[in-house]
């Protein structure tokens, strides 16, 4: 019997879906699926909002796209890469797997049929158990199918780090896991094929959930006691730029850096870790501990920048409001819970960020972007994220935004030294 030809199924084609489909696209017939129309269009005239994959990566590529997953033609491997976010009481919400999950089990069947026996393999963020105690019991219902048996299981969780052109998917370990060794063999086989950084193969698919959950866990962590610090000195008027470079002349000192801790990773992955920790009966202080220094660091922040306007409500323009750096990603930014702190505080806060979308921006957190380049006098101008336009502006430039008797507040330090104010 001859064995069908490998092909490949992505379901989400956000920052981790959609490099890893075009990756794969390079070695397998690929087809990547997004409920988002809007989304496929973009990608078929070249264009990837996310800013992770160029125009010309994108046109080349082989990659066939979708929104329907009828289109779909039977595939060896179902690989899921939908967001898990939190919810408003910080609980993990589970509901795009879930649907992902449904989606999946309606398309096995052919594949089952054709004699494939796909795997479904997820690389969602989730807490140890969530793909054999809750998407299997899924899977199994709407297809009708047995996992073990007609289809079976893999996980492999993501590692993409938005803006990142060192740390790509054809570059790092991938840490690999199936539900037999038959399995792990395979999908080690797939990732194998499209990393020069090789596989990890995890004992188990719970060992490689938990993998992932940590890594960011511990970056929150050690993140909390930098902004920890920084507000302890900021008490004694002590830089903390100033006292870790001296700390990081030691050799074995982790080089961290206090800041405004966003994103759709580092700030929610640990609440999953702690959500299942507290179904256990366990109380995980360290990981809560953590969050709660991180989630209050905006409000802090918010509270030394009206300090240094002594106490007074005056104009604020607020350059950056992605959660990095050179990216457009605006999921889960702190600094917009700092813009909604200062405007507590009474200020006038104007906005302004290049690489944000303003629809998006206007969505989610009904914010009105500054369009062009940055203009107007203020009270207070804060440089909040860093972004390169930004830096090339330079401290003399953006000082010139500043209204008489204003001030240049650089929450990131990234202008060396060239502000009134820094953490």
């Amino acid at each position: 019997m001859t064995t069908p030809t490998p092909r490949v199924t992505v379901i989400g084609l956000g920052y981790v879906g959609l490099p890893l489909a075009v990756a794969l696209a390079k070695q397998f017939e690929t087809t990547g699926l997004d409920i988002d129309t809007r989304r496929i269009d973009e990608l078929k005239r070249g264009h990837d909002r996310t800013g992770e994959i160029d125009r010309e990566r994108m046109t080349a590529s082989s990659l066939t796209l979708t929104a329907d997953p009828a289109a779909c033609l039977p595939s060896d491997f179902y690989i899921v890469t939908v967001p898990t976010p939190i919810d408003g009481q910080n609980r993990p919400d589970l509901g795009l797997v879930e649907k992902a999950s449904r989606t999946v089990a309606k398309m096995i069947a052919p594949a089952v049929a054709e004699g494939r026996a796909p795997v479904i393999v997820y690389e969602s963020t989730v807490y140890p158990g969530v793909t054999e105690d809750l998407c299997a019991p899924i899977l199994e219902e709407v297809s009708g199918l047995v996992s073990g048996e007609d289809f079976f299981l893999g996980y492999s969780p993501e590692r993409i780090n938005p803006g990142d052109r060192e740390h790509t998917i054809d570059k790092i370990t991938k840490v690999v896991s199936g539900q037999t060794p038959e399995v792990l063999d395979r999908v080690a086989n797939l990732y194998n094929a499209i990393t020069s950084g090789g596989v990890f193969r995890a004992k188990s698919i719970k060992a490689a959930e938990a993998a992932k959950v940590i890594e960011n866990a511990q970056r929150d962590i050690n993140i909390a006691f930098m902004n920890e610090i920084a507000q302890i000195f900021g008490a004694m008027d002590l830089s903390v730029w100033d006292v870790l470079e001296a700390a990081r002349t030691k050799w074995n000192f982790l080089p961290f850096s206090p800041g405004l801790v966003g994103g759709h990773c580092i700030g929610v992955d640990p609440y999953y870790l702690s959500h299942r920790a507290e179904v256990l009966g366990l109380d995980p202080q360290v990981i809560l501990a953590g969050r709660g220094v991180n989630d209050g660091m905006a409000g802090w922040v918010a509270q030394r920048l009206h300090g240094l306007r002594g106490g007074k409500p005056g104009s604020v323009l607020v350059l950056g409001l992605t959660f990095k750096e050179d990216v457009p990603d605006l999921r889960n930014s702190k600094v917009a819970d700092l813009i909604d702190a200062l405007k507590g505080l009474g200020h006038d806060v104007t906005v302004h960020d290049p690489h944000a979308d303003p629809d998006e921006a206007a969505h989610e957190y009904e914010l009105t972007l500054q369009g062009g380049e940055p203009s107007g006098a203020y009270d207070l101008v804060l440089l909040a994220v860093p972004h390169r336009e930004y830096l090339a502006l330079g401290a003399s430039t953006l000082r010139s935004l500043v209204a008489d008797g204003g001030s240049l507040a650089d929450l990131k330090g990234a202008l060396g030294g060239g502000a009134d104010w820094t953490l």
